[in-house]
């Protein structure tokens, strides 16, 4: 699995791979931190073809055209809010890896890139979201073979070193 996981200090919309991950709100229409921040990179194709998509459910997966982007693909997931840890967050962030993962598959993708879901406006505890993802990543690794490369591509320091932190520990 360590030679085709990799966690990166970097922007997710400047990923060279197949598809990047897009930390989505409900609407999928747009938002702040890497939702707005993909959305501007997309260009104004990727709001129009993700209007006609009608929404996302927490912990689902949709799949839109990268436009602009080096990225052929945006698979959007929408993360849970943090409250308290109590409502089913945890699965639901697990859950939006294993569906991200699975449409990856389904459309032929071989390389992705993901952001922290859930870690920025929606507070998620970092080092839970890590624990949760490289888990679920790594488990979707060893059981398929057909993505070769997942990057974790962590926009600030402190995201970065705890994601390393975690990952050291697997």
């Amino acid at each position: 699995m360590i030679d085709r996981f990799e966690v990166i200090k970097g922007d997710i919309t400047k990923q060279n791979v197949d598809a990047i991950v897009n930390a989505a709100n409900t609407s999928l229409l747009g938002g702040g931190g890497v939702d707005g921040a993909i959305h501007r990179a997309a260009g104004p194709e990727l709001v129009m073809e993700c209007r006609e998509l009608h929404g996302c459910k927490t912990s689902q997966a949709k799949i839109t055209k990268g436009y602009k982007l080096s990225a052929n693909w945006v698979i959007h997931t929408v993360g849970p809010v943090w409250q308290g840890g109590n409502k089913g967050e945890d699965e639901l962030l697990a859950t939006c890896y294993r569906n991200s993962l699975e449409l990856a598959v389904k459309n032929g993708v071989r390389t992705i890139a993901y952001p922290s879901i859930s870690t920025g406006a929606y507070r998620f505890p970092v080092e839970k979201a890590a624990m949760i993802a490289i888990n679920e990543i790594k488990r979707f690794l060893e059981t398929d073979s057909s993505i070769e490369k997942v990057l974790m591509v962590c926009f600030d320091e402190d995201t970065y070193r705890k994601y390393l932190e975690i990952c050291g520990s697997f």
